[in-house]
């Protein structure tokens, strides 16, 4: 089942295409991540898809509602939450999460009760009244996460959601987007942090100059650009070439060089066997080796790499 389709959208801004036939589909119950630089129109994409912006062409649905023609029910089954926390500072976590109950126009009871709810589900309760503003910034955001869960939508945007905090606020969020997906709902994430997308999501949209250019799994990301890679660092800069020499003549492929980290690298199709002769054919070479190992592409690889090099018609 697709929880997020959209085929074609468009939306210009004066000589800005933000989004030029921008294609996506999201299946329900997955984590499903856009991924691209500054520009590339992930929020204009979020913004359609939660029917803030009605798109120049192109269709959309969410949970199975058209965004232009039934918003109003798409916005009955989305949750959003932006880059910026949306939670009032000088309130406690559990006032936030009434407030937001009264405004999405539950009873005062049934508030509290889906406050009190959330608060334990994300691990707030200790802090419950607490001031926000004496939150952590991972708390910060978790209780924003909370706050756009009020009505249990089974669809849920995530436009950067980790943007500014420290590595253990991240991970507090990640650990709270995943129990989400493990109750069933949905998560379409944007993000310019590729251990992010590496992380959590189940599929990957590359999107670039307003449309996808690529798109699976992150292994299939990765795979892209090639597989197993042995990576040699040399103990001296005058053995980069002979090294490469080495790599060149075991892999059978023109290896990258980084002269400035003394790296030398090439993609290898037998992971040990390929290791294994690397290491005795630079020890008969007499190369001065710091470092050797196997290792597969990175997301931020695959990104600079479609980013970069990939030809997107205009």
């Amino acid at each position: 089942m697709t929880a997020v389709a959209a085929e074609g959208l468009r939306k210009r801004y004066g000589d800005t295409e933000a989004l030029a036939g921008l294609d996506l589909e999201v299946p329900a119950g997955s984590v499903h991540g856009l991924l691209g630089p500054n520009g590339a129109g992930k929020t204009t994409a979020v913004r359609v898809l939660t029917t803030l912006t009605r798109p120049d062409g192109g269709t959309a649905t969410v949970a199975g509602h058209d965004v232009v023609r039934d918003p109003v029910r798409v916005r009955a089954r989305i949750g959003l939450v932006g880059q910026h926390a949306a939670v009032d500072e000088v309130l406690s976590g559990r006032q936030n999460l009434v407030m937001f109950g009264r405004l999405y126009h539950l009873g005062m009871r049934a508030a509290k009760k889906r406050a009190d709810e959330l608060l334990e589900r994300f691990r707030l309760t200790e802090a419950a009244d607490r001031t926000a503003g004496e939150y952590s910034g991972g708390m910060r955001r978790r209780l924003d996460l909370a706050a756009g869960l009020i009505l249990a939508p089974p669809v849920l945007f995530l436009d950067e959601p980790t943007t500014g905090l420290d590595p253990r606020g991240r991970t507090e969020v990640w650990e709270a987007v995943r129990d989400l997906v493990d109750g069933g709902t949905t998560v379409l994430l944007t993000t310019q942090y590729l251990e992010e997308a590496d992380r959590l999501a189940d599929g990957i949209s590359v999107i670039d100059r307003g449309r996808v250019i690529a798109e699976g799994s992150p292994e299939r990301l990765k795979a892209r650009i090639g597989g197993d890679r042995v990576d040699v660092v040399v103990a001296d800069p005058e053995a980069v070439a002979g090294a490469a020499a080495v790599v060149r003549r075991v892999t059978g492929a023109e290896p990258d060089v980084d002269e400035e980290a003394l790296r030398v690298g090439a993609p290898v199709s037998d992971r040990a066997a390929s290791l294994t002769e690397t290491v005795r054919a630079l020890d008969a070479a007499g190369v001065p080796v710091a470092d050797i190992a196997l290792r597969r592409p990175t997301l931020d690889e695959v990104f600079l790499h479609l980013t970069e090099s990939e030809e997107v018609p205009a």
